[in-house]
């Protein structure tokens, strides 16, 4: 009995641990789940706002709540240097994106991501690219926050970057920047053709609540299935309790009785004289 209380108990631990990591993951989707309600009700509130002016949009330091907001501005493109941005996604099409800074009106540097480009999976990345409108403009575009990961995913090499992050860019360029970038949405003049507009992402919830749901499953069917090796190991052990019951109530086999007739068969030992 002491084996299978030591048996549980293990298996109860076991259980245990597997249930918390089990709902510690669902609770994790719900709240990515939260996040993306939370992101899709920020866009439908910027895209419903009116358009706001550069200097009250690039402020302060950009964060996911100021993300998608439209900002119209005026300033003069830099020719060079400008980035490709590589291995990005845009409507289920892989490519780069191009990366040019914009001097303001006001003397501020910003970071302008002018568009997407479609990549064929037989071409490599190109080198030379597309060439900003001359002289000064004026775009409108959404406010976008600095993407974060490794040091060499934010550092620029030969004008490639993996992650568009102001700060990074900016040790690299030597000349400040603000805090974020921009996203165009239209420039006039018009620019190249070829570069694609980003657009805010769709508003749908993703697969978070089922993912969430199949962990609490996972969870409920780790303890559902102790209850079962428990009960199991129970009922066994009672039916093992009463064969081993019956077993002694019905005692040792008797000896069978020996026959007369072979007793009286049995072979007599020879006597033996005492002349011969």
């Amino acid at each position: 009995m002491k084996r299978m209380w030591l048996r549980w108990v293990l298996m109860g631990l076991f259980v245990v641990a597997l249930g918390f990591t089990f709902v510690s993951l669902g609770q994790w989707q719900l709240d990515r789940l939260d996040q993306r309600r939370d992101r899709n009700a920020n866009v439908v509130t910027h895209e419903q706002a009116p358009v706001v002016t550069f200097e009250d949009a690039f402020s302060h330091v950009i964060t996911e709540q100021d993300q998608w907001q439209r900002v119209e501005v005026r300033g003069t493109f830099l020719p060079e240097p400008q980035l490709q941005a590589r291995y990005r996604s845009h409507n289920d099409e892989t490519g780069w994106e191009l990366v040019t800074p914009l001097v303001t009106t006001g003397g501020q540097v910003v970071l302008v991501d002018r568009g997407f480009v479609v990549r064929p999976a037989s071409e490599d990345f190109p080198k030379v690219f597309p060439a900003p409108p001359s002289g000064e403009v004026h775009l409108v575009g959404y406010v976008r926050r600095n993407e974060q990961g490794s040091t060499t995913a934010m550092t620029p090499t030969e004008n490639t970057v993996r992650l568009i992050n102001s700060d990074a860019i900016a040790a690299w360029l030597g000349r400040p920047l603000v805090n974020g970038y921009l996203s165009l949405i239209s420039v006039d003049p018009p620019q190249s053709d070829g570069l694609i507009p980003l657009t805010p992402p769709e508003l749908t919830e993703g697969p978070h609540l089922s993912y969430a749901m199949q962990w609490f499953a996972f969870a409920a069917i780790a303890g559902f299935g102790l209850v079962v090796l428990i009960r199991n190991d129970v009922r066994d052990r009672k039916k093992a309790r009463a064969k081993a019951a019956a077993s002694a109530s019905s005692g040792p086999a008797a000896d069978p009785p020996q026959d007369p007739i072979e007793a009286d068969a049995s072979p007599t030992p020879p006597t033996t004289h005492p002349d011969a």
